[in-house]
């Protein structure tokens, strides 16, 4: 519902302008509707009409406090349109029920006992013809849609196909049903090769989403981990990061913990003998790696010191080659380092220790299948020689830092314009942060990395003349080249090489970690009877139990819920917060709930004539106040998220001096709608939450920079929002859109550091 106080008499609104309150025609009897039944109706003129103009027949049903129920309005001559109202304000209500789909449906899970009144109507004024409405308990049927029960420990295949139910954003989706153990934790795998995964689960009191597996070799595959609730059950939603997106996939569940041959490749497999040639074929119902890759493991037997060469070649994949054993020994390889063999994969290695090892062979990029030739060999004289050319030297483990000193000289490699050049190789991690420097007073350093999945990174000059920096995050695991040369051809001359960790920019390096969020978070689901709201205080508290979980939120933080969140409430936090919030930290406001706008006078931070306010429990705080209320402030950066009905209107007022950034979930004409779809009192309040909770560190490096949050934000509007009706206040309509200004906050600005995953 719309999160709108109403001024004078009117009651709060519907959404998209269509009001609550039948005008025009006399109100015609409530049919009563049964559960598991339906009922042909007819809108026409003489009919009741909403005070938009619409024609409306009313059902009404008794429901219960948890009880899941899905309403449906289907109709062959009208663009249906039905809402659900019923106790403590409670409102829900649906367009279309299927991007392209004229039909409408809304399933929701009722938040209390007591009569629910169905609203069975049309998107525009003035439409008339015969419908069907139907009421059932239980979840939302949609079109065509895969999925099924679960069967754990074992792979669940699906496709999503042109047809299937879809997302209220376009994105095609199967829903699976597990059953398990209330209270145990268990881990579920979306891998596809075919599009951009995206797994989430819904139960009760749980809610997660995931996109990219973070622990994952650079994939797009998706994985979560959670707990079973009470009830034992849960759905679990597969789908993709976009619209349209099509392929087969295959849906993993484990207890955590638990290994099996679908998601963890075995300990050790067949045997592979020196001199052997191995015919293989990677190929779906293989083990798999985390990331999604097929995968065929042999064991070899090896003695210390053994130099082996190993190759892997296929025609009708990317080759990827890895190899495991004692001492913690793992080498990796996706295209041969000597360039004879184009992307087959080859490596080159020297056994730490007497015992067995296992041998990888697996593809680039998830989904990958088709045959391969497996060889192992005893690496000859010019085979080592050419590895240990093509592979540079080797540099210890970033973590210890890394300080040598070296020198570009005659005789050295030189680059195809003539350059000397050194060069050095590293494993890396996904979302690892480093800095590279070479300082040389003999000539211009000029450094350039390379790594997997075309990873290139370049710098001439750093912020100490003709020195060299490099600051970057890496995109996957892998093994990484550093090459060191000069800016011209044939500069000689010694060089000193510096390497390690790092927290990012200097700028970025001076924000501290820990619990440095000083946060005023405010929820308001009950208005006192009049305009009450759904899981709007839930945003709050949720919000807050996010924060305090990454171990980012201050203790001096204070959440203010319903009757508690009065204006003077809300001043005094605002002001005990504050003064305890120092230079070295954020302050945030966060509030979801109802939000206005009244007539006032023109000026530079109303061009329009009209000033915005949130709405707490006993009165409202307008714009300019909030404003005054941040002019207190003495910290690093300042963030103010408002989830409330014409919020953008704020911007101007608040954002007005440097380290101050604006989130608001409409523009300031426009109303804002309750994010039902994800049991969140606002769209904004959701996906805040999950950006802060780690979903926005898009590079996986633990720092979230205002520019990876409001790029997040965008881009979870874009999917989720961007149908979502909203109106003016005189009924204009449009549809809701996140409103975002960074003031003086620049996009590599640090907001928080986020706990090491």
């Amino acid at each position: 519902m719309l999160k709108m106080v109403a001024r004078g008499a009117a009651a709060v609104m519907g959404a998209l302008g269509l009001a609550v309150a039948l005008g025009g025609s006399p109100v015609m009897a409530q049919e009563r509707l049964a559960f598991g039944g339906s009922t042909a109706g007819d809108l026409a003129d003489g009919d009741s009409t909403l005070s938009s103009g619409e024609y409306v027949d009313v059902y009404t049903f008794e429901g219960r406090a948890g009880q899941q129920v899905t309403v449906s309005m289907t109709s062959g001559d009208v663009d249906a349109y039905v809402m659900l109202r019923g106790p403590s304000g409670f409102a829900e209500e649906n367009d279309d029920r299927d991007a392209g789909l004229t039909d409408a449906q809304v399933s929701v899970r009722l938040p209390a006992n007591g009569t629910y009144r169905i609203s069975a109507t049309t998107y525009q004024p003035g439409e008339a013809g015969r419908y069907r409405i139907s009421l059932a308990e239980g979840g939302a049927v949609t079109t065509a849609e895969g999925g099924g029960a679960v069967t754990l420990g074992s792979p669940n295949r699906g496709q999503l196909l042109d047809g299937d139910g879809r997302l209220p954003a376009g994105e095609y989706v199967d829903r699976w049903i597990l059953s398990g153990t209330p209270g145990q934790t268990y881990v579920a795998q979306l891998n596809t090769g075919d599009f951009d995964a995206y797994l989430f689960v819904r139960g009760e009191g749980l809610e997660a989403d995931n996109d990219d597996d973070t622990t994952g070799r650079g994939s797009t595959n998706s994985r979560l981990e959670f707990v079973m609730p009470e009830d034992g059950q849960v759905v679990l939603a597969t789908t993709s990061y976009l619209g349209e997106e099509t392929g087969a996939y295959t849906l993993l569940v484990n207890e955590a913990g638990t290994q099996t041959a679908s998601t963890t490749a075995p300990a050790s497999g067949d045997r592979l003998r020196l001199g052997q040639v191995v015919n293989g074929d990677l190929t779906e119902g293989d083990a798999t790696l985390r990331s999604g890759e097929y995968t065929q493991v042999f064991t070899l037997s090896g003695s210390a010191g053994d130099q082996i060469d190993l190759r892997l070649i296929s025609g009708n994949f990317d080759p990827y080659l890895f190899i495991t054993g004692p001492d913690d020994f793992s080498a990796a390889n996706d295209d041969d380092p000597s360039g004879e063999d184009g992307i087959n994969s080859r490596l080159i290695v020297t056994l730490p220790a007497d015992g067995d090892y296992q041998v990888y062979a697996t593809s680039y990029a998830p989904g990958e299948s088709g045959d391969f030739r497996l060889t192992a060999n005893r690496a000859t004289g010019t085979a080592i020689a050419q590895a240990e050319t093509a592979q540079a030297s080797r540099v210890p483990a970033f973590e210890t830092g890394i300080d040598m000193n070296g020198s570009l000289a005659d005789g050295d490699q030189a680059l195809p314009d003539g350059e000397y050049a050194d060069r050095y190789t590293f494993q890396g991690r996904a979302g690892e942060r480093i800095a590279l420097t070479v300082e040389s007073g003999q000539f211009d350093t000029y450094l350039f990395m390379r790594g997997p999945g075309g990873f290139t990174n370049d710098n001439d000059d750093g912020p100490d003349g003709t020195n060299s920096r490099i600051d970057a995050v890496l995109p996957a695991d892998g093994e990484y080249t550093v090459t060191v040369t000069s800016y011209g051809p044939a500069e000689t001359g010694r060089y000193r090489f510096v390497a390690g960790p790092s927290l990012g920019t200097p700028r970025q390096a001076g924000v501290q970690g820990g619990p440095r969020v000083f946060a005023v978070m405010v929820g308001i689901s009950d208005y006192g009877g009049t305009g009450d709201l759904a899981y709007t205080a839930d945003d709050a508290l949720k919000l807050a139990e996010a924060l305090r979980r990454e171990g980012v939120l201050n203790p001096a933080s204070i959440t203010l819920t319903d009757a508690d969140a009065t204006v003077q409430g809300v001043r005094d936090a605002f002001a005990e917060v504050a003064a305890q919030a120092g230079p070295d930290d954020i302050f945030l406001f966060f509030y979801s709930g109802h939000g206005s706008q009244h007539p006032g006078s023109f000026n530079p931070s109303e061009p329009d004539s009209r000033y915005e306010t949130i709405a707490l429990r006993d009165g409202e705080i307008t714009d300019t106040e909030m404003a005054e209320l941040f002019g207190t402030l003495d910290t690093r950066m300042a963030m103010i998220v408002l989830d409330s009905c014409f919020s953008g209107g704020f911007a101007r007022n608040v954002v007005s001096r440097p380290g101050v950034i604006g989130l608001f979930s409409s523009e300031e004409d426009l109303t804002s709608q309750v994010a039902g779809k994800f049991e969140a009192g606002g769209y904004l309040a959701h996906f805040l939450r999950t950006g802060l909770a780690g979903e926005a560190n898009m590079d996986g490096d633990d720092m979230i920079t205002a520019g990876e949050l409001t790029t997040y934000l965008r881009r979870k509007f874009a999917a989720e929002v961007s149908d979502v009706g909203a109106e003016t206040i005189d009924g204009q309509r449009s549809y809701q859109n996140l409103v975002v200004d960074r003031g003086g906050v620049q996009v590599d600005d640090v907001v928080i550091r986020i706990a090491a995953r």
